[in-house]
């Protein structure tokens, strides 16, 4: 089974939970992602079971290597395109919304060629 962007959405919000806090709670995703906590008991279930996420015996979630290289892609995608629309004048607000959208379609291999391009101009 494929990863959907909801899915990548739990993962990534378990790294920048994980980042702020060292430690990632059910409760927690639930907050960040704005979604109720038997929806992120689904989640987990389900990211477990594909081998990105594993449940500790006290509760809270840690992202396994393969779970944590996905994440990392899609917050580095996120973190560029959100800075990107912001440079080019979007609100904060509405750049990290369409970021979210963006991080989601284009695959790794144009963003990072995208990347490469703007960073190659950008040090120009």
């Amino acid at each position: 089974m494929a990863l959907t962007s909801s899915m990548e959405d739990y993962l990534e919000a378990v790294l920048m939970i994980q980042q702020r806090h060292g430690y990632v709670r059910c409760v927690d995703v639930a907050e960040q992602l704005n979604v109720t906590k038997p929806s992120v008991s689904r989640a987990v279930k389900e990211l477990s079971k594909m081998g990105f996420l594993v449940k500790k015996t006290d509760g809270t979630l840690s992202l396994t290597e393969k779970g944590f290289q996905i994440a990392d892609q899609i917050y580095e995608k996120h973190q560029f395109f959100t800075q990107q629309l912001i440079e080019v004048g979007i609100s904060p607000e509405l750049a990290e919304i369409d970021a979210c959208r963006m991080e989601h379609v284009i695959s790794q291999e144009s963003f990072e060629q995208l990347r490469d391009a703007y960073n190659a101009h950008k040090d120009d």
